[in-house]
């Protein structure tokens, strides 16, 4: 098994010539035939395949992930990798591999084309229904995007107001349909900025 690993470090950094994306793909499947872990190496694989494409300068942020794809297509996925470890099938699994890049790659723009749009439309409505609070929901708005998942001190803490201050803050996001409660507490509870996860995730990956 170390020598295994090593192997798959050396093409790493060599590559024998491939195309990027070709020894992104090769990689993944190395990866998941010598599982070195005891858990976790389906998720460390696909990991592995943002990592590497970002490693490479073929992203500049780490924003393509084919979990989803391959979510979407299980059965052909196992069935390639198993292809590749009983008869050496790499140039079926490549196929897969690439048309997911390309599918994820659509996707992707898809979705970074809705960004903007989304915030725009939530800039309106916070301005038509939060009235003079609207600055301050604006200012949540700005940091759900780096912090999606939020609870009424962690608002507290980015406006400087009171406790009641923040909740009615958040309370007035949350009527509009910019955050929702996740806990089903009356204490402790967090807040979801979904609109924006809804962008990268399967539908049944937000809602329980």
């Amino acid at each position: 098994m170390p020598q295994a690993l090593s192997d798959l470090e050396r093409f790493l950094h060599d590559g024998g010539g491939l195309p990027p994306l070709v020894q992104v793909g090769l990689a993944h499947a190395q990866f998941e035939t010598i599982h070195p872990f005891l858990d976790g190496n389906g998720r460390l694989g696909r990991l592995l395949i943002t990592f590497l494409l970002t490693e490479k300068g073929l992203l500049s942020r780490p924003v393509l992930y084919l979990s989803h794809y391959f979510k979407r297509h299980r059965s052909e996925y196992y069935e390639r990798l198993q292809a590749v470890r009983d008869a050496g099938d790499w140039e079926g699994w490549l196929a897969f591999f690439l048309r997911g890049v390309a599918e994820v790659s659509r996707e992707a723009t898809q979705t970074a084309a809705a960004i903007p749009k989304m915030r725009e439309d939530y800039r309106a409505r916070i301005t038509e229904y939060l009235g003079r609070a609207a600055a301050n929901g604006q200012r949540v708005m700005d940091r759900l995007f780096d912090h999606p998942i939020v609870t009424v001190a962690t608002v507290r803490e980015w406006l400087g107001l009171t406790a009641a201050g923040a909740n009615q803050i958040v309370a007035r996001l949350e009527g509009i349909g910019l955050l929702r409660e996740i806990t089903g507490c009356a204490r402790n509870r967090r807040f979801l900025f979904e609109p924006y996860l809804i962008l990268f995730a399967e539908p049944e990956e937000i809602r329980p």
